[in-house]
């Protein structure tokens, strides 16, 4: 008779603290320059080089699982906003916190895109389309926001945030583009 195998054990709390702020200085890092070094964010964490490569094997690996923890925190914003927020406000707001994300997506996209099959197995696809359709449902209830809009339009006019260059104009132009597609989007344009 075979003994039972051993309880899996749980990962310590220091491991966890260790991954949780190398992905932590990871968003930092890729946020800041798209060449950021693993020995650098492992010097930033606090950790070592080993200690950081056991967590995430590879670059492409540690871009994969910051770009899955950030996307669901952008997702479930959107859920919050539209419970806690008049609806232009919070599709106003969510959109400013999606440009944020789009200066981290800038310098990892590439491999989230070769690791998603260029967004065709990207499992945050439709949570995403899902976060804008409350939104807008939000916006569109209250006449905020025109009726028949497509989330996955909406989707393709913010992809253009991730598109922007991270220089010192960037936070500009990223609000005059959200200026741009909120005003595509109200019932009414602005100044009417």
């Amino acid at each position: 008779m075979t003994p039972p195998a051993p309880p899996a054990r749980a990962k310590r709390t220091d491991a966890l603290s260790n991954r949780a702020r190398i992905l932590d200085v990871a968003a930092e890092a890729f946020a800041a320059s798209s060449n950021a070094s693993m020995t650098a964010i492992a010097r930033q964490a606090g950790v070592g080089v080993g200690t950081l490569y056991r967590h995430f094997p590879t670059r492409e690996a540690l871009i994969v699982e910051l770009y899955h923890q950030e996307i669901q925190k952008v997702i479930d914003l959107a859920h919050t906003l539209a419970a806690d927020l008049p609806p232009l406000d919070a599709v106003r707001r969510w959109f400013e916190v999606v440009a944020r994300y789009g200066k981290l997506k800038y310098g990892m996209s590439e491999v989230i895109h070769a690791a998603t099959n260029g967004g065709l197995d990207d499992k945050n696809y439709e949570p995403f389309l899902g976060a804008i359709t409350a939104l807008l449902d939000a916006g569109t209830a209250s006449g905020d926001l025109k009726s028949g809009l497509d989330a996955e339009d909406v989707l393709l006019q913010l992809s253009v945030l991730w598109r922007i260059p991270p220089r010192e104009d960037a936070e500009a132009r990223a609000a005059r583009l959200l200026d741009l597609i909120i005003d595509g989007l109200r019932a009414r344009p602005a100044g009417d």
